[in-house]
């Protein structure tokens, strides 16, 4: 056991790239620490320990990672380094090579993070502990509140999709989750802080259960009767997961947004085909129409990526037209990234990097016309907005229930408090909506 006297005095920094899901379990790893008297660095203040929790999504979030460990390194010398996260789980002994890192933990380790701080003691090569995929078993709960006023709850962790594009099944593990009754105790937690937004995250939430015998369905219901919570918010949920009992529960609940996040991730049957996803063109069109036909005012965001080995010319313009069609208010747009042990590099037909940002860019040219549109079609409409404390020259923002940006003139008393504004027109910028009490 570690004499936890070592720790006191300590000074600690923290720095995630990535997910959500990554911040909430930065902030875990935090509570933890502070627990045994390391505080959090100001800033100037040179670090006694560093805890970097990385990303592994693209090649370039490799690469970010890697200056990020670096440049922590520079900035603190002489500290305790410890590389978390997808990127560790993945190519620990890359990490570990780094000079300057003295631990890699990958994701079954890194929410127990004491049990391997070994008296601070610096390493000539980092150690690595991590847990092969298959027997990454443990779901450690975590939640954490970003910069702005919302909180995020971590209620599934893993997955058991196979898409040929992707590594998380192998960085995080199979699907498991924490019980409705925990989930329910921490979100009073939240309440009881002060917190008003919680945003459920996790990597397919959609797939909750999978340990527990329970169903996202269920939890959601429980979470609607939490007092003090002003409004839920559910994160990123694939469309085959996305029951019409939970949308039309949705439309009824007392504290859950009229917001969806969906990744279609193609609009072309023959390359979701390829990427091995478990639903088509038809499905998601049903879902899209089936939100609109109970909630009108719901905004729905959508994840797509370009560029996949496969999408030909013809594929990208069907893909293109389909996206076009829906009724929806944003795309999350994406850029094709090879990664290596993925079942997508034995497809055929690579496209060429400087095709992949035209088709970027002409997603990106859609999302921002759909929008605007959407934007447009809440003026004139009162609703309810949670501003944040950040101040952006003379104003502040807040986002509506059904996630419009507002803007207001700079006002403290505002600040984390829920206010019934009328949207009234577009900022100079075209970013926000100014609003009018």
């Amino acid at each position: 056991m570690i004499d936890n006297s070592i720790f006191e005095n300590k000074l600690a920094v923290y720095h995630t790239l990535g997910c959500k899901l990554n911040f909430a379990e930065t902030s875990a790893i935090g509570k933890q620490l502070s627990a045994v008297g390391i505080r959090k660095a100001r800033k100037g203040e040179i670090a006694h320990i560093c805890v970097i929790n990385t990303c592994s999504v693209t090649e370039l979030a490799d690469k970010k990672c890697r200056q990020a460990v670096r440049k922590i390194i520079k900035e603190n010398p002489g500290s305790f380094v410890i590389v978390t996260g997808c990127y560790a789980q993945l190519k620990p002994d890359d990490i570990a090579r780094i000079e300057g890192v003295d631990l890699v933990l990958g994701a079954e380790q890194k929410l127990d993070v004491l049990s391997y701080l070994d008296e601070l003691k610096k390493k000539d090569v980092g150690a690595i502990f991590t847990t092969k995929t298959k027997s990454i078993k443990t779901f450690v709960p975590s939640c954490s509140q970003d910069d702005r006023t919302r909180f995020f709850l971590k209620v599934q962790d893993g997955c058991d999709y196979f898409c040929t594009y992707c590594t998380i099944p192998v960085a995080r593990g199979r699907s498991r989750n924490g019980t409705i009754e925990s989930l329910v105790k921490q979100a009073e937690e939240v309440a009881a802080s002060g917190g008003k937004e919680i945003v459920l995250t996790g990597v397919n939430i959609g797939d909750f259960g999978r340990t527990t015998g329970e169903t996202f369905f269920d939890l959601i219901k429980a979470l609607d009767e939490v007092d003090g919570i002003e409004r839920f918010r559910i994160s990123s949920i694939e469309p085959n997961l996305l029951t019409d009992e939970i949308i039309d529960f949705v439309s009824t609940s007392k504290r859950f947004a009229p917001h969806f996040h969906i990744p279609l991730q193609s609009g072309s049957d023959a390359v979701l085909e390829l990427m091995k996803r478990k639903y088509d063109t038809a499905l998601f069109r049903n879902k899209i129409n089936k939100i609109k036909a109970v909630i009108p005012d719901a905004f729905i965001g959508v994840d797509v990526i370009v560029g996949t080995r496969g999408e030909t010319d013809e594929y990208f313009e069907e893909a293109k037209q389909f996206i076009e069609s829906l009724d929806i208010s944003q795309l999350h747009v994406f850029t094709y990234s090879e990664r290596s042990g993925t079942q997508a590099l034995k497809i055929d037909h690579v496209v060429d990097p400087k095709v992949k940002h035209q088709r970027c860019k002409a997603l990106l040219d859609i999302s921002d016309a759909k929008t605007e549109a959407f934007y447009h079609s809440q003026l004139g409409t009162e609703r309810k907005v949670l501003f944040e404390h950040t101040r952006h020259g003379d104003c502040m923002h807040g986002f509506t229930e059904n996630y419009v940006k507002v803007e207001i003139p700079y006002d403290t008393t505002k600040i984390n408090e829920i206010s019934i504004v009328t949207l009234d027109r577009f900022n100079d910028s075209h970013t926000a909506v100014v609003a009018t009490k």
